[in-house]
């Protein structure tokens, strides 16, 4: 029997693992923990960058150790996420896509972390 949905059926779960993955990825804890915390903004400390090293600078190892398991912990999500619900070949792509959200986040005008953690 043909699949109703053609070629569709194939390519939804595609743009899902990519899209999801994107913004998933492009969160930016270690903006967003700072922020919450009271130290303000910390793209404007040090090195300018909201990872993990940056909120160091701070001198909170708390907040930087959050921001470090949450900016990795965020991609391990997607892939395992879409390894569940969809298949391997897609947890690559949504692991992918986590990862460019990261570098490349579009809540920040596309200038994100280094994509280390």
């Amino acid at each position: 029997m043909p699949d109703p949905l053609g070629d569709f059926s194939y390519t939804w779960p595609f743009f899902a693992a990519a899209v999801i993955g994107y913004l998933i990825g492009s969160i930016p804890f270690g903006l967003v923990l700072t922020k919450l915390a009271g130290l303000g903004d910390v793209r404007n400390i040090g090195s300018g960058n909201i990872g993990a090293t940056n909120v160091l600078r701070t001198g909170n190892k708390g907040l930087a150790l959050a921001t470090l398991l949450l900016d990795g912990g965020k991609g391990a999500v997607v892939v395992i996420l879409a390894n569940i619900f969809l298949t391997q070949d897609y947890a690559v792509l949504a692991g992918g896509a986590a990862f460019l959200g990261h570098v490349f986040p579009v809540w920040l005008k596309f200038k994100g972390g280094k994509g280390v953690a």
